[in-house]
């Protein structure tokens, strides 16, 4: 797949990107990995701290630039070198978000009893992929929402606006080579094929990484309890972690996803 030319690079002459159309704060253009090669830049963050608006301020770069705007946390490890790889990851594309899923959900003839309450209505079966849903909202009006209740709540420590080089929203985790869930997933391109997969059927947009953090905003969540166990199921598959260190059931886990304007995702 070609990959698109990235912009970024025209930065370093000219700071405030005007020649890209955008009026940039002083930022940091991050172009070293874990793997210590040189490589073109990953992203760019600003220097001062991410105000209410910072992400919606950035969302012209997207269209001018193919720059999608990111909060990120400067807290602990991001954007330190030993958290980037991009080398390590594919192309999202070259996956299909129902068969990472279904791996990812794991070996009915493996489970145990446990495992079959925890995961209850479904059990130990893959259910498949939920229904799509119709957007409620527009799904960039959201994502401004969400990043702006995610610096006004303080959900992340000093966070920084950013931009990254990628197709889409969905491919900004590997854009970067983030391995925050690299104990559940090594080649974060895989959870990447399904957060497009989400893009369509419910309108998401990632907002916001932190060290093993990732926070998307939702324009089509699930409406009622039946709906939201259908997506619980998959989010099961792509964090565990939310429902096994979290609410203990999906069931539990799927009354917190009705209506909700976000989803957090949190890998141990």
């Amino acid at each position: 797949m070609a990959m698109l030319p990235n912009q970024l690079p025209k930065l370093a002459q000219d700071p405030a990107g005007r020649s890209l159309g955008l009026e940039l704060p002083p930022g940091t253009l991050v172009d070293a990995t874990g793997d210590g090669r040189p490589h073109e830049p990953l992203l760019w963050h600003a220097n001062g701290p991410a105000e209410p608006g910072s992400w919606e301020g950035l969302l012209p770069a997207r269209m001018s630039a193919g720059l999608h705007p990111l909060l990120l946390s400067m807290d602990g490890a991001l954007p330190a070198t030993r958290d980037l790889d991009p080398r390590a990851m594919s192309y999202p594309g070259d996956h299909e978000a129902d068969e990472v899923l279904a791996d990812l959900w794991g070996d009915e003839e493996e489970s145990d009893e446990d495992d079959a309450d925890l995961t209850a209505p479904f059990g130990r079966t893959w259910p498949g992929l939920a229904p799509a849903r119709e957007f409620e909202a527009d799904p960039d009006v959201r994502a401004a929402e969400v990043a702006a209740s995610v610096v006004e709540a303080g959900w992340f420590k000093d966070p920084r606006a950013a931009l990254v080089p990628a197709r889409r929203s969905a491919d900004v985790p590997a854009a970067i080579g983030w391995t925050g869930p690299c104990n559940h997933e090594n080649d974060v391109a895989r959870l990447c094929s399904v957060l497009r997969s989400w893009e369509e059927r419910f309108g998401v947009r990632v907002v916001a990484i932190a060290f093993d953090v990732l926070v998307l905003s939702v324009a089509a969540p699930p409406a009622s309890v039946d709906e939201a166990e259908a997506v619980a199921a998959e989010h099961f598959a792509f964090c565990p972690d939310n429902v096994t260190q979290g609410s203990g059931s999906l069931r539990a886990y799927a009354e917190s996803l009705v209506g909700a304007p976000a989803w957090s995702f949190w890998w141990d």
